[in-house]
């Protein structure tokens, strides 16, 4: 297990890039506003760009400026807040800068943190560098931003290259959704309730949908994206870990090993699409021209300005082989310039064995358990309900939605970002929220068999126009089930 004593100081590699202006420094602002940062911990910031502390501090004081909320912001917390951040800067390639970077970090005997953001083919030299100058020892740990790795190969080399000097106990691989608030109710909702359990299951339920649709195109990741992909880019690790969480057993207890236990049997038993499987199963799709939030928009190729067969959409009919879920198909869905944006899993049960309604009454359609992740925060149960009136011909029946507004039930809460949760935890050093070496390899090995099943069908994404929801194969992969996508 991972040593859970809080460390002394925190290293943010990438600290003058836009995650860190966006999330990490506003995330440890609102953890340090609220008491919640170990006293004395200190901050470290690296990259490349040559700053000093003060010139640091003063980007910094920027980045809360402009993406702290103006209700947040207090200029004592602010002040104190700065007084904790310093600045080294490194070239990660250059060994002699890693001597100069452990100097600005001070002793380390009281526990570090790393925040590890840079491009893949850097991290072997990152990872010698700070073991050379003495940043890698037993009271450090290392947190890992994404992307690690583009299939199964690169992931297993980089992940045995942080193994030289981290053991996977201080190994803490992020993915930001698991520090959503909503995810994490995904737990609460099946584990804290006795409601759900007993239709948990292929018995009960008809079939899952996963949707993570964004308005955005290419923005400024054109160079990353490109050679991504949505598959890479968001089914490898944001949906398969929504989908470890929908269709995981109970685990014993609530901490990091019992949790990604059962997620990793999850990844181990998803059914690999074969090669022959690939036409009828998977969908790729590509942004052309269209219509997005009111504003004529380019197409992906015009965007990127040059040729490419990269899948800015992608949806799968995927199964998970074991006792609870035979049979049950989980449809995942994403893509880019999408009608609307918004993450939320869809959980269908099954219909009524038998209508005692005439069909006068209306059909009877099946419950929806819709649980929504982001723009807004809810959980929402479709169900039929009787229309008002005296039924001289019959009962009507009406679907009706009961609604859990997380936004609302909590409104006295604040609703903090992911990273306030994950740095916190990294600095804690809790594994819980964090990926598991064997659930990275287990998702790339699914991955890979569907990128290889493109490969052999010579599979191109199809155009869809921007504003859509992408090719009409998506409507076809579910509707030839029987089974239609919830949209709005």
């Amino acid at each position: 297990m991972a040593n859970r004593t809080p460390v002394g100081k925190l290293l943010l590699f990438g600290a003058t890039g836009d995650l860190a202006q966006r999330m990490l420094l506003p995330s440890l602002y609102g953890l340090h506003a609220d008491g919640l940062l170990p006293e004395g911990l200190t901050i470290t910031g690296t990259a490349r760009s040559e700053n000093s502390d003060e010139s640091y501090r003063k980007f910094a004081k920027e980045a809360l400026e402009k993406f702290v909320p103006k209700d947040r912001m207090d200029a004592k917390a602010i002040k104190s807040f700065l007084e904790r951040v310093q600045y080294q800067a490194l070239d990660a390639t250059d060994m002699a800068h890693y001597k100069e970077l452990a100097a600005k970090v001070g002793d380390v005997a009281g526990g570090l943190a790393i925040f590890l953001s840079t491009a893949p083919s850097l991290f072997e030299a990152v990872i010698r560098g700070l073991d050379s100058a003495g940043l890698a020892g037993e009271t450090v740990r290392i947190g890992l931003e994404k992307p690690l790795g583009y299939d199964l190969a690169s992931s297993r080399e980089i992940n045995d290259t942080v193994a030289t000097a981290f053991p996977e106990e201080r190994t803490f691989r992020i993915d930001h959704y698991l520090g959503k608030e909503t995810v994490q109710n995904i737990l609460a909702l099946r584990f804290g309730n006795s409601l759900f359990e007993p239709v948990w299951n292929a018995r009960g339920i008809d079939n899952v949908q996963i949707t993570i649709s964004e308005t955005v195109g290419l923005e400024e990741r054109a160079a990353y994206y490109d050679g991504a992909g949505a598959l890479r880019d968001m089914v490898a690790n944001h949906m398969l870990q929504l989908l470890a969480l929908i269709a995981m057993e109970p685990p014993a207890r609530f901490d990091g090993n019992a949790i990604r236990d059962e997620k990793a049997k999850v990844f181990r038993s998803l059914r690999t699409i074969e090669p022959q499987d690939a036409p009828r199963d998977t969908v790729t799709g590509q942004y052309g021209a269209g219509a997005s939030g009111g504003e004529i928009v380019k197409g992906y190729i015009d965007e990127l300005e040059k040729p490419s067969t990269t899948e800015t959409f992608v949806a799968i009919k995927a199964h998970v082989d074991n006792w609870r879920w035979q049979g049950v198909p989980f449809y995942l869905r994403t893509g880019k310039r999408m009608p609307t944006r918004r993450s939320e899993i869809a959980i269908q049960f099954k219909p009524v064995p038998h209508s005692m309604f005439s069909n006068r009454g209306g059909l009877l359609q099946p419950n929806v358990l819709v649980i929504r992740l982001q723009p807004e925060e809810y959980v929402q149960l479709l169900v039929m309900a009787k229309e008002p009136g005296l039924d001289r011909d019959g009962i009507r029946l009406r679907e009706v939605p009961l609604n859990l507004s997380l936004d609302a039930e909590f409104a006295g809460s604040r609703r903090r970002i992911a990273y306030e949760r994950l740095l916190l935890d990294l600095i804690e050093g809790d594994q819980t929220l964090f990926v598991r070496r064997d659930e990275v390899e287990a998702q790339w090995t699914w991955i890979d068999a569907i990128r290889a099943g493109w490969v052999a069908n010579d599979i191109k994404p199809k155009s869809y126009a921007s504003g859509s929801w992408g090719p009409s194969a998506a409507i076809a992969l579910t509707e030839r089930d029987g089974v239609t996508w919830l949209d709005e």
